[in-house]
């Protein structure tokens, strides 16, 4: 099997798949994915079916990137056990003094919760 030379990788397409399996994975509501990469209701409820791509020149893209940044490294950490990541996010953290599924709501909040969990692999 031949692999396409990287210019001719459809970057908005294989992201868009990746942020609608994170979304999948963590039970996230079309609401919640939308508010954390910054689109509609209704463009995620089209992102996860594939009829809409994120487009590499948008916020919203990079949002997603972050996003998948998360869930590689939360994944990592709870090797690959989404119940626990999804427990995980939903349960008040004293150290990002918050719960995670609602401090990625913000792009801020989306670093900031992507770098503590960086930071926390760091040290195992």
């Amino acid at each position: 099997m031949a692999t396409l030379p990287a210019s001719h990788v459809d970057h908005g397409r294989v992201l868009s798949e990746a942020v609608a399996r994170v979304a999948t994975c963590w039970k996230l509501t079309n609401e919640q994915l939308g508010s954390i990469v910054g689109i509609s209701s209704a463009t995620a409820s089209r992102l996860r079916t594939g009829s809409y791509r994120l487009q590499p020149a948008e916020k919203a893209f990079e949002l997603g990137q972050y996003l998948v940044r998360l869930f590689r490294s939360l994944d990592a950490l709870m090797g690959s056990d989404d119940a626990a990541s999804v427990s995980w996010l939903k349960s008040e953290n004293l150290d990002l003094q918050g719960r995670p599924i609602d401090l990625i709501r913000t792009i801020r909040g989306l670093n900031d919760v992507a770098d503590y969990v960086d930071d926390y692999r760091a040290r195992v």
